[in-house]
């Protein structure tokens, strides 16, 4: 968890920052509407990573966020419990698109799903056909980032 809110400080810094200059507020105005000192907003704009955050939801409340723990990725028991060997949409952290449908988890020494085999719907005919490994590819969970189900 820490890792995670580490990682996001610099980002929330930005944001921070950039929606108090589009709220045209200076930083005594933003710690005085927040309800926190002057140096928590410059701390909190200068990335410091020891901040509380109950104050730091004080301050995105203002614009509408908050800081809330999250998976990086998918949970891979969802998606073999809700979407294998069904129809489906995958995106990808490089924001591709593929359509098809995933037949098999590829899982590593300790026994966690790391990868998932997927036929696109362009094979998936051939493929009922005659299993041939060439018509699958080979998708690592931690590439996606969202699924769905493909419409009929």
């Amino acid at each position: 968890m820490k890792k995670t809110i580490e990682k996001n400080l610099p980002h929330i810094s930005a944001f921070i920052k950039y929606q108090r200059e589009q709220a045209k507020l200076t930083q005594e105005e933003l710690a005085q509407k927040a309800g926190v000192g002057i140096r928590f907003i410059r701390d909190l704009e200068q990335g410091k990573e020891t901040l509380r955050m109950d104050k730091i939801n004080q301050v995105l409340g203002l614009f509408g966020a908050q800081m809330r723990a999250e998976r990086d990725t998918i949970d891979p028991y969802v998606i073999w419990m809700n979407y294998f060997n069904k129809g489906v949409i995958v995106t990808l952290k490089n924001k591709e698109k593929l359509y098809g449908i995933i037949i098999e988890e590829i899982t590593d020494e300790e026994n966690k799903i790391i990868a998932w085999k997927f036929v696109p719907n362009k094979n998936a005919i051939e493929y009922q056909k005659k299993e041939d490994k060439n018509l699958v590819i080979k998708i690592g969970h931690r590439d996606i980032v969202a699924i769905e189900y493909q419409l009929k």
